[in-house]
């Protein structure tokens, strides 16, 4: 099944999109410097039954990036959520969300600031979720080259040394035909003739920014959850789960095999976790799977 590539023009952002299927619509949020293809896998699972909607979000993929770090203000990136929801479904439709790593943030502070829009919420792995403390400011540098999954933005000289250095990458792991699609799909040759990532720098820092200045969850939420934790992923102590625990009433635990990429490296679990929570339950009575 093949996505169909979509634009919605917002007042302020060109955002580009990928649908599949028919049926009541789930949005999948990508993780940050992803873009909406890391989803292939899963809307190819869901797609006779619904109908995904994935985008490139701001400073992503193919939708527009503003240079300054300030337009990625996770409020931001939320209303532009929001737009695409009221161009999808109208002002009151319901959809379903499934979020990856800091997209959980942005879809828990969609789920405050419009309680009636999301139906059903799945985090995969959150991460960078909470606020971090401001000491982490002056070190948000040295982050930028430790962190792995930031090391393909490059430039590099040829776009086989950008692949090579992807392969190293745990996101990566396998070098199925899918990851090969989402990698190159991430990456362009710049104007001196270099390779790098899609990801704009000013998104990087300006989500960065947010992520020392605001909490994404903080107040109590009644939206059914879903938190899917994978064996070898970010979230393996109980202090990391307490916010979710705390806050979210109607919340399920799964643990599925994988690591912090499990919709890269092992789809078919994520596939088949997401469909089961999507399906009505017939006994309304939450688990825990931990």
């Amino acid at each position: 099944m093949e996505p169909c590539r979509h634009r919605l023009q917002t007042p302020t952002v060109s955002l580009s999109y990928l649908t599949w299927g028919q049926g009541p619509t789930v949005m999948l949020l990508h993780g940050l410097a992803d873009h909406g293809l890391v989803w292939q896998p899963l809307a190819e699972a869901l797609g006779s039954h619904y109908r995904c909607l994935a985008p490139d979000l701001r400073g992503h993929g193919d939708s527009d990036k503003p240079d300054d770090p300030d337009a990625y203000d996770a409020l931001t990136l939320v209303q532009d959520l929001e737009a695409l929801a009221v161009n999808d479904q109208g002002d009151n439709g319901a959809i379903a969300v499934v979020a990856h790593s800091w997209a959980a943030k942005l879809a828990l502070l969609w789920a405050q600031h419009y309680p009636q829009r999301l139906r059903q919420l799945i985090l995969v792995d959150p991460f960078f979720v909470n606020q971090l403390p401001g000491l982490f400011r002056p070190t948000l540098p040295l982050l930028y080259r430790t962190l792995p999954f930031l090391q393909v933005m490059g430039p590099f000289d040829s776009y086989e040394t950008a692949a090579a250095v992807a392969r190293s990458l745990k996101q990566y792991r396998g070098w199925s035909p899918h990851q090969q699609a989402v990698f190159q799909g991430a990456m362009e040759q710049k104007p001196d003739g270099r390779w790098g990532s899609k990801f704009a720098i000013a998104a990087r820092n300006g989500v960065f920014n947010d992520i020392l200045d605001r909490a994404g969850l903080t107040t109590d939420l009644d939206v059914p959850t879903l938190l899917l934790l994978p064996e070898q992923g970010l979230n393996r102590l109980a202090w990391q789960l307490k916010p979710y625990r705390t806050h979210l009433s109607n919340l399920q635990i799964q643990r599925i095999p994988g690591n912090h990429w499990p919709h890269l490296v092992q789809p078919a679990a994520v596939n088949q976790a997401v469909a089961d929570y999507l399906t009505p339950s017939t006994t309304g009575v939450a688990k825990d799977l931990s």
